[in-house]
């Protein structure tokens, strides 16, 4: 069954994509046109506007996009939307924001303490992964797919526990944290180690958890989320098997793969980066030393 039924509201999301377009035109009102208001002289460079924007692009694309329907139909694209919002547009939001906006927003009064402590390696570590996992247990999950109130600040709370969560290793505008070295390899797998468990649960259950995605009711219930009522009504619909051909455990099994697979590769790239810089700077080191020239021992007469 196509999702055209859905209609073009539900499918594409108008109105998201233009509260986007706000978005990046005050983002580049603060950075380009009102940078001096704020006594700041750092430009915006083209690597930081080239994250953001691909940060608004990734996150129309599945937030906005068909794949907002389709992650209430498949636990697949349910889980690939999670995975690649809280580890590909965050770090691009993170990274695409300037360090003097980011100084600018920390250091207010009521959110430097609070930012301050959620930001600490082990505290921001811990937090994400644990209510990432907290909300994959079947009863927290069905609650929360089935309630618009519920499923918003969901989102909203773990989108900023990935904030906190990349802060330490991005670190951008905080010289109060100092993950460096071997810290930041711990901290990145740490992390990988921390959300295995929820995965590991996920991919190798052998009884569909979640009543969205095969209790017709729950299922309703959840669509009503991204789908006007008048268009469910006019509808005959009974479950997602209408929509694949993938049994219920089979899509859970491979949401709880692609999960994994994401998180390794996004924790993969990081590593790779990291190494790169220590052997860039071992590198210049080397040079330095090469173009030094040889002090003679021997006592001058």
């Amino acid at each position: 069954m196509p999702l055209g039924i859905f209609g073009f509201m539900a499918l594409w999301s108008p109105f998201f994509i233009l509260t986007l377009v706000f978005i990046t035109v005050v983002y580049f009102l603060i950075t380009v046109k009102w940078r001096s208001s704020f006594m700041e002289n750092s430009p915006l460079t083209r690597k930081e506007a080239a994250y953001f924007i691909l940060a608004m692009i990734l996150l129309y694309a599945i937030k906005g996009s068909p794949v907002e329907v389709m992650s209430t139909i498949l636990f697949s694209a349910h889980m690939t939307q999670m995975a690649l919002l809280y580890l590909v547009v965050t770090p691009l939001i993170i990274m695409g924001i300037p360090n003097w906006v980011w100084k600018a927003a920390i250091n207010l009064p009521v959110v430097k303490p609070l930012f301050k402590f959620m930001t600490m390696p082990l505290i921001s570590l811990l937090t994400f992964n644990i209510v990432f996992s907290i909300y994959h247990i079947p009863l927290v999950f069905d609650n929360v797919r089935t309630d618009v109130t519920l499923h918003g600040l969901a989102t909203v709370i773990l989108f900023m526990l990935s904030v906190f969560m990349w802060w330490p290793l991005l670190n951008p505008a905080d010289e109060d944290i100092d993950l460096s070295g071997l810290k930041r390899i711990g901290y990145i797998l740490g992390s990988a180690v921390l959300l295995t468990p929820a995965c590991g649960l996920i991919i190798f259950a052998e009884n569909p958890l979640y009543a969205p995605y095969y209790d017709p009711e729950e299922f309703l219930k959840a669509l009503a989320l991204c789908v006007p009522v008048d268009t469910l009504q006019g509808l005959t619909l009974t479950g997602p098997e209408l929509f694949t051909s993938m049994s219920t455990v089979n899509d859970q099994q491979l949401g709880g793969v692609i999960m994994k697979i994401i998180q390794e590769i996004v924790f993969g790239v990081m590593l790779f980066n990291l190494f790169f810089q220590w052997y860039r700077k071992d590198m210049e080191k080397q040079e330095k030393l090469s173009y030094e020239p040889a002090v003679d021992p021997s006592p001058t007469k």
